[in-house]
């Protein structure tokens, strides 16, 4: 049985995930308060859960300062439920770099309604958080901002990085990108988040390395000192254009592997351009895409590595890569940054 905690602003908000999760047998609502401070109270007699659903914008104590505190005392899988999501916020951004395992839309209107339709997302994304490891980094961005004024992006990349990740990637990312070396290989990731976050996301991460982060465009060259970063709701793909150089082309079509950029579109199309040295790597996430994709790769005579349990908030994508044959070895996220180094 997963035992479920809400805590939103929005009485609302609150009955109709009860409502919706009432007839789910393995899940059970054992609290749900209108603000943070509130709930410490409610924790005293029912104790704490598996699974928060938390909202941000609450009085008393915002989510993100529930979070930081929570995870602090003892982690808790967080599935953040906001309309802020809506927007790609920074807070949402900074909810998933600090533990949250999930982001889901709060709608403002027709609540009863879209809760009811979104059932399925609500209860994959609850049994999902249940099974997650928290790997809680506090206050890795403040005080850490560095200039972008001298950042830019060097040759060409002849040989580059590959990265696809999903729940936990987040943190993984940002664990990496702190530590590369200059002038590193370009990398491109494929990271599932949804449409309007991955704009911010880059952004947020240009304030904390000397890499240069983008999000994808359509023709981007993969240089040196350069990293990619997959748009929200659109495929990317890698291809060589007429100068004999790689570049991103982000293709619309339908969802590969249930995600939409599919981390396995963007290996296979590696693949069909592979003539140098690709290295590519397999992060923490939920389900099996990207496994696939990385078998071609090591067949086509790439290193590919995945993340080992240790390190992985969800030991998904990564087992399902082992299992096939699709990765030379599994390393921490410590020694993944020391392979990219090596580069």
């Amino acid at each position: 049985m997963i035992k479920v905690f809400i805590i939103d602003d929005s009485m609302m908000v609150r009955n109709s995930i009860i409502k919706m999760l009432k007839d789910e047998d393995d899940i059970k609502i054992i609290g749900e308060a209108p603000n943070p401070v509130d709930a410490f109270e409610v924790f005293r007699k029912v104790g704490l859960p598996d699974v928060f659903i938390l909202d941000i914008e609450m009085p008393k104590m915002d989510g993100l300062t529930f979070l930081k505190q929570i995870n602090e005392q003892k982690p808790i899988p967080v599935i953040i439920c906001s309309t802020l999501v809506e927007k790609g916020s920074t807070e949402a951004i900074d909810a998933l770099r600090l533990g949250a395992v999930d982001i889901v839309l709060k709608p403002k209107i027709n609540v009863k309604e879209y809760f009811m339709e979104q059932k399925d997302i609500f209860v994959n994304a609850i049994k999902a958080a249940s099974m997650s490891k928290i790997n809680f980094l506090p206050n890795k961005i403040e005080g850490k901002l560095v200039s972008q004024e001298n950042v830019k992006a060097g040759e060409p990349s002849k040989n580059f990085i590959a990265i696809g990740s999903s729940t936990g990637g987040v943190q993984a990312i940002e664990e990496i990108v702190t530590k590369l070396k200059p002038n590193h290989q370009g990398i491109v990731i494929t990271q599932h988040m949804p449409e309007g976050f991955t704009h911010n996301f880059a952004s947020r991460l240009n304030n904390i390395t000397q890499s240069l982060i983008v999000e994808a465009t359509d023709g981007e060259v993969i240089c040196d000192n350069k990293i990619i970063i997959a748009k929200g709701g659109i495929h990317m793909e890698v291809e060589e254009n007429s100068k004999g150089q790689y570049i991103v082309k982000l293709k619309d079509f339908p969802k590969v592997n249930s995600h939409k950029p599919s981390v396995n579109v963007l290996f296979n199309s590696i693949n069909k351009v592979f003539k140098d040295n690709v290295t590519a790597f397999i992060l923490t996430g939920m389900g099996d895409d990207g496994a696939v994709g990385l078998k071609t790769l090591r067949n086509a005579g790439c290193q590919t590595y995945g993340q080992n349990k240790q390190t992985c908030v969800v030991y998904g994508m990564p087992n399902v890569a082992n299992q096939i044959g699709a990765v030379v070895a599994e390393l921490s996220i410590f020694n993944i940054i020391k392979e990219i180094n090596k580069l």
